[in-house]
């Protein structure tokens, strides 16, 4: 979503601005813009619709200069893309302010400003802060007052920061609801919705918890909480460097995290099996204890984290032998729940910083669940240090908005689970030690299916001119087909839609033509000869079939039937190798089509608004 970028330094700080909107582009946005209080005390702003790029150049050709500042990209929800709608927002050239989130009475706010006599640049939701900050400004003198007091009226999620002529050594900070972090480097500080914004610059970071609001200044930092008592914040270090996130070799992110994921699955079950088993240190002595009473899992996540989900249900019913629902995080706070209290309640999300997660999270120990654990990507993250346990997928920095292989790495971190809660349950030695075998074997395994690159790419140049496509899978692999019709969409921009290859007569085969390619995953498990069956129904319709099918499976090249054949796999893998060709396949389509295969339109990486 939204990215903020602020500064605080003896120096110019407006290039530091502009490299941090750089490394927050990856979040997805539709117009930028940057504000520094010069050193006579004025404000200058630069706003612009589109890239960064085109910040960059409107900087270039009017420049501006300032040791203090923010900057801001901007994910349209309130207004058009515009430069009018561009943050940051700026009263009466006296305060100016950044945000993210959603204010969700900012109509109501906004009527209160009007009849008080105020105008409006804008259509956002965030023009109404900067107003009542102003007003509350011009009363007190005291910047964080005004936004104390601001706050103390806004419904909804913001990430805020905020400058005024009056000081050109000042930034105010506040969250609640959005991530927000405070960078610190000898001298200097920096506020940030993410860290990758400001590596290289800083060492350290403190992350702002909801209600925080943070005063900085050159002769340093006050956190102060919802309460208003001045707290102390823990001071972290991250592993993680700015050189992490470049290109390399690749043409984009997605084909670099597609290529990765033999590493970083690697990664994520490393120093977690060993002996052909679990190691007991993997979840912890607490949780081993706390996963011998739970009878049930309840999984929590949208987009292709609910699709791990939806796999990992598969697994803990059919190999740990315990009940497992699953629901979107968007729908889960609007319904009543029964819940046995002996239930674990499990969160996914790559960035940690999900909103409608955080929210469900946030319900479940109202609702009664016994334990809480996250599968995530960011040590850092809300979702993290929400969680009574927590599970790194280790998958390193996800720069593409289409995931690939954090969606793997959550596989292995929810098989890593499954075993964990399954030993209470139906998996016996012998059954943990050959699902770890599988384990293990998925690092080769990966590169083999990664061999077939280059013949995916002549299947895709088939996608070209399509604007449909249907996916098929049966058992655990129909949500490997709905990740891969997600992934055809997000990136190419063709419609897909996946469906369980046995619905095919229930509605879907009334789209099958021979302008309508269909996509089918293949392993060669027990429900094969029922898949060749659906498939059989789709060829007699003249539908162009594309399978990738295990090399066991018996399936002959035909008219209107390309086979891509996949190495041997077993089973319990099968939906974490099967996902990776259709990753290929969605990647090679978009780049063919031309699309912005990073960047996709109307798309962000890190959802932080509800």
């Amino acid at each position: 979503m939204c990215g903020i970028v602020g500064a605080l330094a003896r120096r110019d700080i407006t290039a530091v601005l502009i490299q941090g909107l750089q490394r927050l582009e990856y979040r997805g946005y539709d117009s930028a813009g940057v504000a520094v209080i010069d050193n006579k005390g004025d404000i200058q702003s630069r706003k612009t619709q589109g890239k960064v790029k085109n910040l960059e150049l409107l900087i270039g050709a009017e420049p501006l200069s300032g040791s203090c500042g923010i900057s801001h990209t901007r994910w349209a929800t309130h207004g058009v893309p515009s430069e009018e709608n561009a943050h940051p927002h700026v009263c009466n050239d006296e305060i100016a302010l950044v945000h993210n989130g959603i204010i969700e009475n900012h109509e109501v706010l906004r009527k209160q400003q009007l009849a008080a006599g105020h105008t409006f640049d804008s259509e956002t939701d965030t023009e109404v802060i900067v107003h009542a900050v102003h007003d509350y400004w011009k009363d007190s003198n005291n910047l964080l007052e005004a936004v104390q007091k601001t706050i103390q009226n806004l419904e909804g999620a913001y990430a805020l920061g905020v400058v005024e002529t009056a000081n050109n050594k000042r930034i105010i900070a506040a969250r609640k609801g959005s991530p927000l972090v405070i960078g610190i480097a000898e001298g200097e500080y920096f506020i940030a919705s993410d860290v990758f914004a400001l590596l290289g610059e800083a060492t350290q970071f403190i992350y702002l918890e909801d209600g925080d609001i943070a005063d900085i200044s050159l002769d340093g930092l006050v956190i102060y909480d919802e309460t208003g008592r001045q707290v102390t914040r823990a001071i972290n270090e991250t592993e993680l460097k700015a050189d992490n996130i470049g290109l390399g070799r690749y043409q984009h992110y997605m084909q670099k995290e597609i290529f990765e994921q033999a590493a970083v699955i690697r990664n994520t079950f490393q120093g977690r099996i060993g002996g052909g088993r679990l190691l007991d240190s993997c979840f912890g002595e607490e949780a081993n204890e706390a996963f011998k009473t739970i009878e049930e899992v309840q999984i929590v996540a949208c987009g292709t984290s609910f699709h791990a989900g939806l796999v990992a249900k598969y697994w803990f019913e059919s190999i740990a032998g315990i009940p497992c629902h699953i629901e979107v995080a968007s729908e889960f706070r609007y319904r009543p729940h029964i819940v046995n209290q002996k239930t674990l309640f499990v969160t996914i999300s790559q960035s940690g910083e999900t909103a409608d997660t955080l929210a469900a999270l946030q319900a479940s120990a109202e609702l009664g669940y016994a334990h809480t654990l996250s599968i995530c990507n960011v040590p850092e993250s809300s979702l993290v240090r929400l969680s009574e346990w927590h599970l790194m997928t280790n998958a390193g920095p996800e720069i593409g908005v289409a995931s690939t292989k954090a969606f793997t790495t959550q596989l292995v971190a929810l098989l890593l689970l499954v075993v964990a809660i399954g030993r209470q349950h139906k998996i016996n030695q012998q059954a943990e030690t050959d699902i770890i075998r599988q384990l293990e074997s998925l690092p080769e395994k990966v590169a083999e299916v990664l061999r077939l690159d280059k013949e995916i790419l002549n299947v895709a140049k088939a996608f070209d001119n399509k604007h449909n496509a249907l996916f098929l899978g049966r058992g655990e692999q129909y949500p490997v087909a709905m990740e891969g019709a997600l992934k055809l969409k997000e990136v190419s921009y063709i419609h897909a839609e996946a469906y369980p290859a046995g619905e095919l007569k229930h509605g879907p085969l009334a789209l099958v033509d021979e302008n309508m390619p269909i996509v089918a995953v293949a392993p060669n498990n027990d429900l094969l000869e029922k898949l060749k069956s659906n498939l059989q129904e789709i060829q007699a319709r003249g539908g162009q079939l594309y399978v990738f099918a295990d090399k066991r499976a018996s399936f002959e090249q035909a008219e209107g039937l390309t086979i891509i054949r996949v190495s041997e796999i077993d089973d319990v893998i099968a939906p974490i190798i099967y996902t990776i060709p259709l990753q290929l396949l969605a990647y090679h389509v978009a780049v063919i089509k031309g699309t912005d295969v990073d960047q996709p339109r109307n798309l962000a990486k890190s959802v932080t608004v509800e």
